[in-house]
């Protein structure tokens, strides 16, 4: 058991030059810097300075954003990952990789070689993809529905999983199931940690199932701290009918920061960035996600009770349900108009948002905590690289004098610093 488990867990989560759509601009980056893994690298030394749990990749096999509103994931995740372990020596590597468009035995060779050279430092976020657009990418006329990507999911972390005890002494693997048949192991060796650690991103009740059966972490969307109580509580309760010990399954929301030395100076910092999205731009990112076209939004009236209600069919829509499932809790709990809304989620989808100064962070993050709605988070800075570093070096020491944060790193494999035990070897005679 790690010296740290008592300590907030904190991922930063790297989206590119920031969550907010000009980033890039204001901070005087290259245009391109989101293709440098040298861009990358010094992230991860912020990081690590601040001794940061790990830095979190999201992706999607695809162009995700339009290139004209922001620059998006570019560069493969465990090739910017390899790139950070190089400056690196605690700091966590976790790449997004889709178990619907890879093959199980690569993707366990490749997470599998990078916790290698890493020294225990690499975990796999699970997904399913949602977007639609990225089934032409792989010679397929649409995208399978929900049900059969997460039967396909599951089924994909059970070899994975399988493949990976191979390299701790389990039998070679002989599956034979609906979507895969795979015989063999794989070459490489044991990590320090032994293999990686698996991290869950989706809110649908079958990713919930999925996370609680077979996750270390879940990456989640909540954005009032009832909505993150019920969800911690429930992932906990299906690990445990699973026979999993609830406390190696880590909650972990997005949490989305503009931090300021005031609220005012925070507040100012946001609206800079409001004013700068794209006419129309924030309006149809929301309605994509709620699934409804922008023009039945009227951004003075309430979501329609169309909307409220839920998706007319939760097998055919597109969009994440978890990121639907908190935005409308909050519309409904709050009474808010769509305008309200907006101001609230400012692109941030279905994840939890702090303007203000350090305290306020740290208050949140330790409110949270404390009440038993997160083990921890994952950072989402408005841009980078000013917004972690300001997070490093104002919130975190406040977290450090409340006894929430480490001082420093006290275990080197992610694998010891969220205790979760080391994989068994096979059981003796089999």
């Amino acid at each position: 058991m790690s010296a740290e488990q008592g300590h907030v867990i904190l991922n930063v989560n790297v989206l590119d030059v920031g969550i907010t759509h000009d980033a890039w601009r204001h901070n005087g980056l290259d245009r391109l810097a989101f293709v440098d893994t040298a861009y990358f690298q010094r992230i991860g030394t912020i990081a690590e300075r601040g001794t940061l749990d790990a830095f979190f990749l999201a992706d999607g096999p695809g162009l995700r954003e339009n290139p004209r509103h922001k620059p998006s994931r570019a560069l493969e995740p465990t090739l910017i990952l390899a790139a950070v372990a190089q400056v690196t020596e605690n700091l966590g590597l976790i790449g997004t990789l889709s178990s619907t468009f890879n093959d199980p035995w690569e993707l366990a060779y490749r997470v599998q070689s990078l916790d290698v050279v890493s020294g225990g430092r690499a975990a796999w976020n699970v997904v399913t993809t949602y977007s639609p657009d990225v089934a032409g990418n792989f010679g397929l006329p649409g995208l399978p529905d929900r049900d059969a990507r997460y039967r396909r999911a599951g089924e994909f972390v059970d070899v994975v999983t399988a493949l990976w005890g191979t390299v701790v002494g389990r039998p070679d693997v002989d599956h034979h199931g609906e979507f895969f048949s795979v015989t063999g192991r794989l070459p490489v060796p044991a990590s320090t940690q032994g293999h990686p650690l698996l991290v869950q991103a989706g809110g649908s009740p079958a990713g919930r199932e999925l996370a609680g059966r077979s996750a270390h972490a879940v990456f989640s969307a909540e954005l009032s701290l009832s909505a993150g109580i019920a969800h911690h509580d429930h992932v906990k309760s299906v690990a445990r009918a699973a026979g999993r010990d609830p406390a190696h399954v880590k909650i972990l929301p997005g949490l989305i920061t503009t931090i300021g030395s005031t609220q005012a100076e925070a507040r100012r910092r946001h609206e800079e960035t409001q004013t700068s999205a794209p006419d129309g731009f924030p309006l149809a990112r929301l309605a994509a996600s709620l699934g409804v076209a922008a023009d039945d939004l009227v951004l003075d009236e309430p979501l329609p009770r169309s909307v409220l209600d839920g998706p007319p069919d939760p097998r055919r829509f597109t969009a994440s349900l978890g990121f639907r499932e908190s935005v409308v809790r909050l519309a409904a709990d709050e009474n808010l108009t769509v305008r309200e809304l907006l101001a609230n989620l400012a692109g941030g989808g279905g994840h939890r948002k702090v303007v203000g100064t350090p305290e306020q962070v740290a208050d949140t993050i330790e409110h949270w905590f404390r009440s038993g709605a997160a083990d921890g988070f994952n950072l989402m800075p408005d841009r980078f690289p000013d917004g972690l570093e300001v997070f490093v070096d104002h919130v975190v020491p406040i977290l450090r004098r409340r006894g929430l944060f480490r001082h420093e790193y006290e275990a080197s494999t992610l694998r010891e610093r969220l205790a979760i035990p080391l994989p068994a070897p096979a059981p003796v005679g089999s």
